[in-house]
């Protein structure tokens, strides 16, 4: 019995990723002041703000695609240095944009990104991702695409995945299916998203944040992102 909790600790120890301090203007503008948050395997972190306020930024700034002004972070308890490429080893983003071909075919892209059969099996026996494995790109609905990329995301070998706005215009049925998959991924990863539908994230998040005039403030519920300002009373 102690063996098992000491190893579900252990597991859980190993696999902490904090962020300390993150600072970023654009002109005179300071987008991002003092932002700070820590997210462990296990956890689902949802980052909400108003269009501006910075999720966006803050996610190409981890991740190493944009320069911050300052930018200090952990994992396991090791401070990363942000200027050396580690996004492939710890940290996968996915972006609002599709980064598929648009002219290939499903089939022909999940192989090109895992030469693994055990990864690609994983994703092509999806039973969403069956119907359509014949199917080119450019031709898929908006669910049927973030679905999977999604999955691709999610089958990289990385410890923490951001997802920037998942859930955003997709049908209710892949909405389900993501959060799904994002749940069972907590199983061996940290998860960061952000999106402008609350009720999705809340769902799922056992962690989450607003960002308000560049700074970061902790969210439990709905009530605590009214008085926050993000939403209407």
């Amino acid at each position: 019995m102690f063996s098992h909790y000491y190893l579900f600790y252990l597991h859980w120890f190993l696999d902490r990723f904090k962020l300390h301090t993150a600072k970023k203007h654009f002109g005179k503008k300071q987008v991002i002041q003092h932002i700070s948050f820590e997210c462990n395997t296990g956890d689902i972190l949802g980052i909400f703000g108003r269009n501006g306020s910075g999720k966006s930024t803050l996610l190409k700034m981890l991740f190493g695609t944009l320069k911050a002004d300052a930018l200090n972070y952990s994992i396991n308890e090791k401070n990363i240095d942000p200027t050396k490429n580690i996004k492939k080893q710890h940290i996968t983003y996915l972006p609002q944009d599709s980064f598929l071909p648009k002219s290939a075919k499903v089939r022909d892209v999940i192989p090109l990104m895992f030469p693994s059969e055990k990864k690609q099996d994983t994703v092509f026996y999806n039973p969403l991702v069956a119907k359509i494995d014949s199917r080119i790109i450019g031709t898929l609905s908006m669910g049927e695409l973030r679905l999977l990329e999604v999955l691709l995301i999610g089958n990289i070998d990385s410890k923490l995945i951001m997802l920037d706005e998942p859930f955003s215009m997709i049908e209710p049925l892949y909405k389900d299916a993501i959060k799904e998959y994002l749940l069972n991924l907590t199983s061996e990863k940290a998860i960061i998203l952000t999106d402008h539908y609350y009720d999705d994230v809340l769902q799922i998040t056992n962690k989450n944040i607003v960002l308000v005039d560049g700074k970061s403030i902790d969210i439990e519920s709905k009530s605590d992102l009214i008085e926050a300002g993000y939403l209407s009373r």
